[in-house]
């Protein structure tokens, strides 16, 4: 399979919506990404990163298919040679590496685009599938925050991977 990093325009808002309307998903990202996803979500998420520049979130393409989300997000300050990573990938394709390449490509692009020496993701405790996609992508746990996160009435440990450039 061909992973591919794209750019977002309005003329996906149909599939971002229909893929990223999803209560699975929505339970393993912050309380930022909206459950149920709308449409004027959607439009409102692509219009704000289509004023990034460089840019910073990308679709992830598989085969040329639109079939998640991927960003990089440079700090600032004393943290300012740091940068986070998110994603999201649409539940029929959970399971064939997609997330892996992405994450390949996104450190790739960070490593080109930014002044930056570390890049990390901060996933819950219990999304055991971007852990290992996390792993499987060079990353290293570095520390478990106990109870740190409250999502859906319950507190969750806050894991933080990374991997220096």
């Amino acid at each position: 399979m061909n992973i591919t990093l794209g750019t977002w325009t309005l003329e996906d808002v149909d599939i971002l919506v229909q893929y990223a309307n999803n209560k699975k998903i929505a339970d393993r990202l912050t309380d930022a990404f909206p459950y149920p996803y709308r449409m004027d979500d959607g439009i409102r998420f692509i219009e704000k990163i289509s004023l990034d520049h460089p840019q910073r979130v990308f679709a992830i393409m598989a085969d040329g298919e639109l079939v998640g989300s991927i960003g990089i997000f440079p700090k600032e300050d004393v943290h300012r040679r740091n940068a986070e990573i998110g994603y999201w990938l649409a539940e029929p394709f959970w399971g064939k590496g997609i997330v892996v390449e992405a994450i390949k490509l996104i450190v790739e692009y960070g490593r080109r685009n930014f002044d930056i020496k570390r890049i990390y993701a901060v996933p819950f405790s219990t999304n055991i599938a971007s852990q290992r996609v996390l792993e499987k992508a060079g990353f290293k746990l570095e520390a478990k925050l106990e109870k740190a996160l409250y999502k859906n009435g319950e507190y969750l440990d806050e894991l933080i991977y990374s991997i220096l450039l």
